[in-house]
């Protein structure tokens, strides 16, 4: 009995900590924290997401010698720390690893900072594929 109730509690665990694979509607009703924030819209920052992890919050993409993280792909040698870079600028104050999970509200925080401080040519898609025909984009549910 006692192993049971430790696998069931480890079992809700895993669970809170998993990482997800989020649809474009999931997406943009997570992120309407950020509608308008640095005059980007919604639709504009689903594209982005899409291009940047494939909406995929466990995303990790090694990169010429540093690491991005998650959801908005951020990156360890300027906005958070890891065991890799261990002279990370970390201005986002937070570790990178807790861009790999669920909870999108550190990496809401943290994108607001790299839009204060770099804008949203941060991230390459946006220009490229997502400042444009931004309809497919939308998801008005009913």
């Amino acid at each position: 009995m006692m192993s049971f109730v430790s696998l069931l509690l480890v079992g809700n665990l895993f669970h809170a900590i998993q990482a997800e694979q989020l649809t474009k509607c999931e997406v943009f009703q997570r992120l309407k924290d950020l509608d308008g924030y640095g005059g980007i819209t919604l639709p504009e920052w689903v594209c982005t997401v899409f291009h940047t992890s494939g909406c995929d919050t466990q995303t990790v993409v090694n990169n010429n010698g540093s690491t991005e993280y998650g959801l908005f792909q951020i990156n360890n040698k300027i906005w958070c720390r890891d065991n890799h870079i261990p002279h990370s600028r970390d201005i986002c104050g937070i570790s990178c690893d807790k861009f790999l999970d669920d909870d999108l509200t550190d990496d809401i925080m943290c994108v607001k900072k790299i839009l204060d401080n770099v804008g949203i040519n941060y991230w390459l898609a946006h220009k490229a594929l997502c400042s444009e025909k931004l309809d497919q984009w939308r998801c008005e549910k009913s």
